[in-house]
């Protein structure tokens, strides 16, 4: 499986950065984590370093490939949450820190992801969104309810609320997980904490992921982010893979340029009609996933 990584992280114009994120790469076998803590409550930065460290031993430990995502990616989300309460306890802390979490595990170009919290997975095609995680947030159920519009979500007074957590509260967090989701090549699957896209829109980050060095792409996307934010910058992490393919060698390394350029080639070639048509037909094919 060949695919690139890259990563960003700013801390903004906080005190701390409670952010934290990892690639844990073995063959043919790529685990994705990153954590927010809890800003305002103590030990935020530590409940988000104990999902990371968790989800890591969870993999090597596991018989790969792993058979059933959905039980790997609950099962680290239940560890990392006993951990962080065995964490609070053995310090005799009042109340336990917490911590957002969004996972992705990719086995042979197939994608399942897994998150609790505000902390965000989308898959991109040519730069088109195709799939983005639901927020447990108030105002996502809010949104969802339809008791207020889109445009009002990024203006609530308790944008920045959420639902569910990892590790704060006694009871193991509902966690929400997608279908494994077959990977085509030049796709990008990018994991962040609400400090990006609270300041950038899913348009804006799909056409900035276009870029041929991704590491370069996802840091002028934190730059981006923490511009458009300041002088209230919060923490900003991101975490992306592009998925070139399944393929090992030569081969597969000469078809990377290949997967660069395709939607520049097509835009230069197609006219606008036949444009709209095969976003059209994207859309209607990802509906479902994005509609979840």
């Amino acid at each position: 499986m060949l695919y690139e990584i890259g990563q960003a992280n700013r801390l903004g114009t906080r005190p701390s950065n409670q952010d934290r994120f990892t690639a844990v790469e073995l063959k043919d076998t790529v685990l994705l984590v990153l954590a927010d803590g809890m800003g305002g409550h103590h030990g935020g930065e530590m409940a988000a370093q104990i999902l990371v460290d968790v989800a890591a031993a969870t993999l090597h430990e596991a018989p790969r490939p792993v058979h059933d995502g959905e039980r790997f990616l609950a099962a680290i989300v239940t560890r990392a949450h006993h951990a962080i309460q065995d964490y609070a306890r053995e310090r005799g802390l009042d109340t336990p820190p917490g911590t957002t979490g969004v996972l992705c595990l990719v086995q042979d170009g197939v994608a399942q992801w897994a998150h609790v919290g505000d902390s965000r997975l989308y898959l991109f095609r040519n730069q088109l969104p195709l799939y983005r995680t639901r927020d447990h947030s108030y105002v996502e159920r809010l949104y969802r309810r339809g008791e207020i519009r889109r445009s009002d979500k990024s203006f609530h007074p308790m944008r920045n609320q959420i639902t569910q957590c990892i590790g704060r509260l006694p009871e193991v967090p509902e966690v929400e997980i997608g279908r494994p989701t077959p990977l085509a090549p030049g796709d990008v699957l990018l994991l962040c904490s609400d400090g990006l896209w609270g300041a950038l829109e899913d348009m804006q980050i799909g056409a900035l992921m276009n870029a041929p060095d991704i590491d370069a792409a996802v840091n002028r996307l934190a730059e981006q982010a923490e511009n458009n934010s300041y002088p209230n910058s919060d923490n900003i992490s991101v975490l992306a893979l592009r998925f070139v393919s399944r393929d090992h060698g030569e081969r597969a390394l000469a078809r990377a340029d290949d997967v660069r350029a395709a939607p520049l080639r097509r835009a230069r070639q197609e006219n606008l009609e036949e444009a709209i048509e095969q976003i059209e037909e994207v859309l209607k094919k990802y509906e479902n996933e994005m509609n979840r």
